[in-house]
């Protein structure tokens, strides 16, 4: 493991494996290097690519900020570039696709430079764009917020899991006897970070047009068995991207497996 020190301060840890262009994965929520697909994936990548994988701001063993804010998530990015060289692949997963598309804006429209991200990849951003589902709440960052401050970690998951992510509540109650609850309840206080990078997509309302000007090649892949909801919002985001491609993985849900995602971003990355 290595530490870089972002531009407020914050220490953001990574480490990085394999050989070839650099490529930086971006995890969703409740996901770091030690929980999560992002570390299978890279053993997948690292013939091909120098991958990158750090624990985002609040996780793991990165530091945090006493106010969180989008663009101090995009900074953390802009020196994991840096680190590499000044260029690098990207690829997102849920929301941490929502998280790159941030950083691949920095730049439209504003006196910042773009950072050197030269193709990017997004998987599922988990967007609500028409009425196969409810919208998530507006009042549920703020739930959140209110659950995490009071270090009531168990409630904050359940109600994410429920009201965002839609997970059925049968499963959800059976959550915290899993593997892996520990490791979630760690991060949870993350939570109200995530929705502050998704909840204006989340409303069941048609994405804006020209609300990401990057013209970088950009792939965007959902799962052949998510739910539709889930399949509409990726296609409505290919469509409003100027220059993207959409595929789906047939078979493969929103925790896709790194075995069938790896090919495809080889693909796409190397083409």
């Amino acid at each position: 493991m290595s530490t870089l020190i972002s531009k407020d301060g914050t220490t953001i840890a990574f480490e990085k494996s394999g050989d070839g262009p650099p490529l930086i994965l971006v995890d969703g929520a409740l996901c770091f290097r030690e929980s999560g697909p992002s570390r299978p994936l890279a053993a997948e990548l690292t013939k091909d690519f120098t991958v990158y994988l750090y624990d985002r701001r609040g996780r793991g063993s990165s530091g945090d900020a006493d106010l969180y804010e989008v663009e101090r998530e995009v900074d953390d990015l802009e020196a994991l570039i840096t680190e590499a060289g000044g260029a690098a692949y990207l690829c997102g997963i849920s929301s941490g696709a929502a998280l790159a598309l941030e950083a691949a804006n920095r730049g439209i429209g504003s006196p910042l430079p773009p950072l050197g991200i030269t193709k990017l990849v997004l998987y599922e951003p988990p967007f609500v764009v028409d009425d196969t589902r409810p919208p998530v709440p507006a009042s549920v960052q703020a739930q959140l917020t209110k659950l995490v401050l009071s270090d009531r970690r168990a409630e904050a998951i359940k109600l994410f899991m429920t009201k965002s992510v839609r997970v059925p509540a049968i499963f959800v109650a059976i959550m915290p006897l899993m593997p892996g609850w520990s490791a979630l309840k760690a991060v949870a206080h993350t939570l109200p970070y995530d929705m502050a990078l998704v909840r204006a997509c989340q409303q069941g309302e048609p994405l804006p047009t020209g609300r990401w000007g990057d013209t970088r090649k950009t792939l965007v892949v959902n799962g052949g068995k998510s739910p539709a909801w889930m399949r509409n919002g990726v296609k409505a985001l290919a469509d409003v991207l100027p220059n993207a491609e959409h595929r789906t993985l047939p078979g493969q849900t929103h925790t896709v497996k790194p075995k069938a995602l790896a090919p495809l971003l080889t693909e796409f990355f190397k083409d």
